[in-house]
């Protein structure tokens, strides 16, 4: 059996005031067709399918648009849970709908999905946080635990009220039990979740810049050694960069979200995770390297000229721009940067601090007039920094309104 998993869609995402939706259409299309072209028998989504919870009418049009041609029709079943993005309930809503078209919606931690029968599968069995899949072209079930992600409200509620101490107690308790009564080796057996998953022992991971994030302290951190013996693939969501934190033969794997989102991300391939599995044996998987999207760029330049050049000839990016150089930038030098290139996300100037005689200007002469005076707060306050000419005709405006 071929199975896709991907994770963090964040459908609707803005980079500042850059829409990314044109982007977003593209990679999902993307997925489409690399779901066809790898004739996937199941797709598998970890969570942070949209950005927020109230998604724009564009992002949800998009979200069951694509779940739809992932289906094939209602011939692939497609099982999406929530993440700390979305909003459980708005998750489950269409779900009676959308299992017509073999697309399983979980919002909620230990949901029971009611059984149902397509032409080409049916959920055989289901339990809180399990479904047991059949598929027409297999002789052998897909068993799936799924945990969405859980605030510490709704944690408590579905998992116990000492969530603090107990999280991982508790969820080893809960998937061994179900494990241990659903999966046995004439099956296929998966776990789905959207938590902040690591490695005892392994450096902590780094979580996406600008994400909320779900570790406070140690509170949240679930650790993969919980992961029942029976499960042969982990299907995370919530980083974004592709990593397996589990073993080769049992891999625990964050599949990445389909673009670039922050600057932290600048230079990152982006991945679905392809696994091929079968009852009783270790998975093999591959990640298959997606290709739409712009590509965001962190650069730094000494010079206005230099960056214009590189801004004239990398047009379709999105770009973090720094300015080292010992005077401040000119409004001209501004407007000329963001007229080469309509990609600059954000635009940093950096003045270079020049070394100065602490002493040289610990005495100031407070006879002076105003303009000397600010001249030398200036200087005093920025390193030895001069006010370049610009400044001063703003200051003088202040003077003389």
């Amino acid at each position: 059996m071929k199975i896709l998993h991907t994770a963090d869609w964040h459908l609707g995402k803005r980079l500042d005031r850059f829409s990314r939706m044109e982007e977003q259409i593209s990679v999902m299309n993307e997925i489409v067709e690399i779901a066809n072209e790898q004739n996937v028998d199941l797709v598998l989504i970890a969570g942070d399918l949209f950005d927020n919870f109230n998604p724009s009418t564009e992002a949800v049009e998009l979200f069951y648009k694509t779940l739809k041609r992932l289906s094939h029709k209602g011939k692939r079943p497609v099982i999406a849970i929530s993440g700390n993005h979305d909003s459980p309930s708005f998750i489950d809503a269409p779900d009676p709908l959308a299992r017509e078209c073999g697309i399983i919606l979980i919002g909620y931690p230990k949901a029971k999905i009611s059984p149902f029968a397509l032409e080409d599968f049916k959920i055989s069995k289901s339990a809180a946080g399990f479904l047991e899949l059949e598929l027409k072209e297999h002789s052998f079930p897909v068993r799936l635990l799924h945990t969405p992600y859980a605030n510490e409200i709704r944690l408590k509620e579905y998992f116990g009220e000492n969530k603090e101490a107990e999280l991982n107690n508790i969820l080893e308790k809960h998937w061994k039990e179900t494990a241990d009564e659903f999966c046995d080796e004439n099956g296929i057996n998966l776990l789905i979740t959207h938590l902040y998953m690591n490695k005892k022992g392994a450096p902590l991971l780094d979580e996406p810049e600008g994400e909320k994030p779900l570790k406070i302290g140690n509170a949240d951190l679930v650790f993969s050694d919980i992961i029942p013996d029976q499960i042969q693939y982990t299907a995370l969501g919530h980083l974004h960069g592709f990593k397996n934190i589990g073993t080769e033969e049992r891999p625990v794997v964050y599949s990445s979200s389909p673009l670039c989102y922050s600057f932290s991300e600048a230079g990152h391939t982006k991945y679905v995770s392809i696994i091929n599995t079968e009852p009783n044996q270790p998975v093999s998987y591959e990640r298959i390297a997606l290709k739409n999207g712009k590509p965001l760029v962190r650069k730094t330049f000494q010079s206005v000229e230099t960056a214009v050049e590189w801004l004239n000839e990398n047009q379709n990016s999105l770009v973090e721009l720094t300015l080292e150089s010992e005077t401040y930038l000119k409004a001209e030098e501004r407007k000329l940067l963001y007229q080469s290139h309509n990609g600059i996300v954000y635009l940093i100037p950096k003045v270079k601090n020049l070394e100065t005689d602490t002493n040289s200007l610990s005495d100031i002469n407070l006879n002076q007039d105003i303009q000397t005076l600010f001249r030398d707060y200036f200087k005093a306050k920025n390193g030895g920094q001069d006010a370049n000419e610009d400044l001063i005709n703003l200051f003088n405006e202040i003077l003389n309104p």
